[in-house]
């Protein structure tokens, strides 16, 4: 491992901008071409003419609640998912009333850079106390952690003074999860310090 995750990162500003609005094209013909949804939201868009910011300006935004709204009415996914019940790996109910199709794969969300970024090396113990139940957290940073080379110890939320025995038996060099579940794990851990 390299002090850059990859040469994505050694890129220059103009050709960063170049690229992504390359794979934005892409990503947007994709999505008129196979999600309804997306047919009916970026009618107006061609798709070819997004290169530069002044073009991605003239796309329409998706609010959250727009999505919901549209689920509610077509569900389980509103017509934004351009992948069918038997190819996804797992469907997540998110925060805010929306649905969400997941994929099984390696770093399918590409979370890779970003722990890198962090100091998370191949071969690092992680605590993810993200859940692993309704909501994608969970499973979107094992996988992440996983692909990236590091054993996951997928401790979940609750049962806190179980976490703090399998931190001081596993010793993990990296926690994941919400900073307000890890003060509840050093207030339970605080008497066995003492």
């Amino acid at each position: 491992m390299t002090e850059y995750f990859d040469r994505l990162e050694i890129r220059t500003q103009e050709q960063r901008e170049r690229e992504l609005f390359v794979a934005l094209t892409a990503q947007l013909a994709h999505a008129q071409a196979q999600a309804p949804a997306y047919q009916t939201l970026l009618a107006d868009i061609d798709p070819t003419a997004v290169v530069d910011r002044a073009a991605l300006a003239q796309v329409p935004v998706t609010r959250k609640s727009d999505i919901a709204a549209q689920q509610a009415a077509a569900p389980p996914f509103g017509g934004f998912a351009v992948l069918a019940n038997g190819e996804l790996g797992h469907v997540f109910a998110s925060p805010g009333g929306i649905f969400e199709p997941g994929v099984s794969g390696d770093d399918h969300w590409q979370m890779g850079r970003a722990l890198h970024a962090l100091g998370v090396r191949p071969g690092d113990l992680v605590h993810n106390t993200f859940s692993y139940h309704f909501t994608p957290a969970g499973l979107m940073l094992d996988s992440a952690f996983r692909a990236f080379g590091c054993a996951v110890f997928p401790a979940g939320v609750g049962q806190s003074e179980l976490q703090v025995q399998a931190i001081a038996h596993f010793k993990p060099r990296v926690y994941s999860g919400t900073p307000s579940f890890l003060k509840i794990i050093f207030d339970k851990a605080k008497p066995f310090t003492s």
